[in-house]
């Protein structure tokens, strides 16, 4: 008899195959309609993609970067990016599906990139940044240690990698954990 936990997430770096089924899943969790399902949803703020199969092979590809791929019973259920920068490592792309939301899988898969940031790369810091309008969300990783910085970096307007922006007054919002 098996005691493996079913419900239990397991972790790994994406591979080439995962390239497609990756870009449906953070699409899901931002933008359109099926993202309203979950709490993360850019759809007031922002159309278009999110990102695309050669965002996703630049990131598998980058030398001092691992996307993490979870899985949960062989399914991927979240992905996020990690990046090795000097002197800290930057945490985005950060994706679970949307009808999992709010269940607590958020936090264990953030627990385990700051392990693998201490880990990986001895990192005393983690950084990500949240468009600023997006206040729900940064009051979650304020719950989670991130501290505010006020520093505010332009949202990419024109650049529709990043999506079609629906507001005028988007911008970054830089949030740092010490680790």
């Amino acid at each position: 008899m098996s005691t493996a936990n079913p419900a239990a997430l397991s972790f790994r770096s994406a591979r080439e195959a995962d390239v497609d089924e990756l870009v449906a899943l953070v699409e899901s969790a931002y933008r359109g309609d099926a993202s309203r399902d979950g709490w993360t949803t850019e759809a007031d703020y922002l159309e278009g993609q999110r990102t695309d199969p050669d965002g996703i092979r630049q990131i598998i590809a980058a030398p001092e970067a691992t996307l993490v791929v979870v899985e949960r019973a062989g399914a991927i259920v979240a992905c996020c990016h990690l990046e090795h920068r000097v002197d800290h490592v930057y945490f985005g792309m950060f994706a679970v599906r949307p009808g999992l939301q709010g269940a607590g899988l958020g936090k264990e898969i953030l627990a385990e990139a700051e392990r693998r940031a201490r880990e990986t790369w001895d990192a005393r810091e983690m950084r990500m940044t949240v468009v600023s309008v997006r206040e729900e969300l940064i009051a979650y990783y304020v719950r989670r240690g991130y501290r505010r910085t006020g520093e505010l970096s332009p949202f990419p307007y024109g650049d529709e990698r990043f999506g079609v922006p629906l507001r005028d007054d988007l911008a970054f919002e830089l949030l740092v954990k010490s680790l």
